[in-house]
This record gives structure tokens, sequence and C-alpha cells, in this order.
């Protein structure tokens, strides 16, 4: 059954439904690891800013509502916290004094039996070639701090679309977009440790490692 998002998620499908159509021949591997019911963090790789556009269409039709983190300004445009609110997005709070909130909206979601995607970087890779880089534990810290399966998942094409580095949009022809979903990675042996520095980096690193091995795959 899929989960029903209401009147604005359906208002976003609406409108970006399309915009994948025309754009990308997409092509999904490995979707069913992404439950269809329950909290699931979903961690990827962010070389465009229309990534969070295709990896909502997957995950949405997929049967999931997919949470992001967003920049907590863009609430302040008027009448567009009533649609992030409503399409269920997490603000993320940079460089002010509230910024551990935007984790805890990421924990209150997951707790609420939602999917939240995360790209750890925070904002685009800074490597040339595309590949993750600049980690940051969040990724970590929500993984350990919530039992929901954290699915890697690498998806590429997207920068042929938007190299958002060089500013470059080559909308046509209509480029493939891959997706490789992985299976949830096994944390039980860092569970229940003192949480340090040390132990985030350390598994930040091995979700990572496996969204790299899934990256390689479909890079050849």
């Amino acid at each position: 059954m899929r989960e029903k998002g209401g009147f604005w998620v359906g208002l976003f499908a609406a409108f970006f439904y399309p915009f994948t159509w025309l754009l990308t021949k997409r092509t999904a591997k490995g979707l069913a690891h992404v439950p269809m019911r329950g909290g699931a963090l979903v961690v990827l790789n962010h070389p465009s800013y229309i990534d969070p556009i295709i990896d909502a269409i997957y995950i949405h039709e997929h049967g999931r509502v997919p949470r992001f983190f967003t920049k907590h300004t863009l609430w302040n445009i008027p009448g567009l916290a009533r649609v992030l609110d409503g399409a269920g997005q997490i603000p993320v709070f940079r460089g002010t004094a509230n910024a551990g909130d935007s984790l805890r909206g990421a924990h209150d979601a997951l707790k609420a039996g939602k999917v939240v995607i995360i790209y750890p970087e925070g904002t685009l890779t800074k490597d040339p070639d595309g590949w993750p880089s600049d980690l940051r534990t969040g990724v970590a810290r929500l993984a350990l701090a919530n039992d929901v399966p954290v699915v890697p998942a690498a998806r590429w094409g997207t920068r042929e679309i938007f190299d958002s580095r060089r500013r470059r949009f080559r909308p046509f022809p209509r480029k493939p977009v891959q997706l490789l979903v992985g299976e949830p990675v096994d944390l039980s042996e860092y569970r229940g440790r003192d949480e340090d520095r040390e132990l985030l980096r350390e598994v930040t690193e091995v979700i990572m490692g496996r969204v790299t091995e899934l990256l390689k795959e479909i890079r050849g």
C-alpha cells in the first residue's frame, strides 16, 4: 500500500514527474530494500542540484513519501512555509544557534515511521569527478540513534543534465539516470558504544563506503 502524502506532495509530484519524463531515461535496481512501512534512512551521493528532484520521484514511485533536509531560510518566503510543512520537509539551521534542530527534525521523522533522504556531504560533492567527499557525521548520529534500516544508494547521470559546479544545463537529448539501492548496512557492532568523534567518523565511513561501492558499480 502506498504511503499517503497529502495535497502538497501530490502537487509536487504533478509538477516534477513531467520534468523527469522530459529530461531523463531513468532506471532503478534494488528499490525493494527501501521498506514499504516504517522509518528508513536512505543515504545517497550528491553531484548535482537536481538530485533531490530525481531521488524524490524514485522513492515516490516506490510508494513512499521522502523527507529532505531543506535550508531554513526558505520558510521565510511567504506561502512557501505552508508548502514545505505540508510536504513534511526538514529545516536545516546552518551557522545559527539552532544548528542541532535539523537533526531533531530528522529524528522525529524517523521515529514517526517516515523515509528520510540524506546526503552526508551536506552539499554538492567537491570532488571534480563526482565521487563523495568531505563527509559530515550527521548520518552516523541519525543511524545510531534510530532503530531503522540505513539504506545505501547511488545515483548517476544527473550531472550530465545539470553540472552544478560549472553551471552547465544540458536538458536534451534525454540523459540516462541510474539508481542502485543496496541492502541495509549492518551497524550492530557499533550500537551501544559510547558515542564519540572517532565512532561517528568510523560509522560515517562505513555507510559511505557502501554508497561508493554502489556508485563504482554504476559507473563501471
